[in-house]
């Protein structure tokens, strides 16, 4: 899963990146709003932490022009914690949840965790294709009830195909929701860890689609 997040402040902003990348996100960056604006238009997000006071461009109206283009990326806002009407006016220009500075790191993965589970459609934290368990508040993988060990390039590759589970992903699609902009992304990369996934997981619970990409079956 790759994320985003606009955030001036220099140290609120790593220690954001920080917590996302230990957590297995990838993570792209943005220190005001046109470079925010800029990113969010043209990266594939599944969210996006947002800043409302940012410097050359704030953080509503580019949620705004967002939403205007028709972009559907789910939002978490960052708010100040006396300021009740940037949070409705937040809502109401198409964010999907926010958070009151100064907050608790783990509330932040958490309500994360829970825009991109929302936006592929589950309800709950464990993901479930076949015999293999995924739990993506832990990162905890089970097969039959047993612990599965996989490296973090692997539980992202498998996280993904998870969230959508049942539909066909390309290898495109991957590569872009998979590594940061700054990542060399190698074009085998992606077959080299669908490849050792498969030798982790039960037979078949990795379909290749000639020609179209990969998915994730199971019931």
């Amino acid at each position: 899963m790759r994320v985003l997040v606009v955030e001036d402040d220099t140290n609120l902003n790593r220690q954001l990146k920080d917590a996302l990348t230990e957590a297995g996100y990838a993570v792209d960056v943005a220190f005001d709003g046109e470079e925010g604006h800029f990113l969010g238009d043209t990266e594939p997000y599944d969210a996006v932490i947002l800043d409302i006071g940012l410097p050359r461009m704030d953080g509503l109206s580019v949620l705004e022009e967002w939403r205007r283009a028709g972009k559907t990326t789910p939002v978490l806002l960052l708010t100040a914690r006396d300021r009740w009407s940037d949070k409705v006016q937040g809502i109401d220009s198409g964010a999907d949840d926010y958070v009151a500075k100064p907050f608790h790191m783990e509330e932040v993965l958490a309500r994360v965790r829970a825009l991109v589970r929302r936006a592929a459609g589950h309800a709950s934290n464990e993901i479930v294709a076949g015999s293999v368990r995924l739990d993506a508040r832990s990162g905890k993988v089970t097969v039959d009830g047993l612990s599965v060990k996989l490296t973090s390039h692997e539980l992202r590759l498998l996280s993904y195909l998870m969230h959508h589970k049942g539909k066909v992903i390309s290898r495109t699609e991957l590569t872009e929701h998979l590594y940061d902009q700054d990542f060399d992304r190698d074009s085998n990369t992606i077959e080299v860890f669908v490849g050792r996934l498969r030798k982790k997981l039960p037979e078949d619970c990795i379909q290749t689609v000639r020609g179209l990409g990969y998915q994730i079956v199971g019931d």
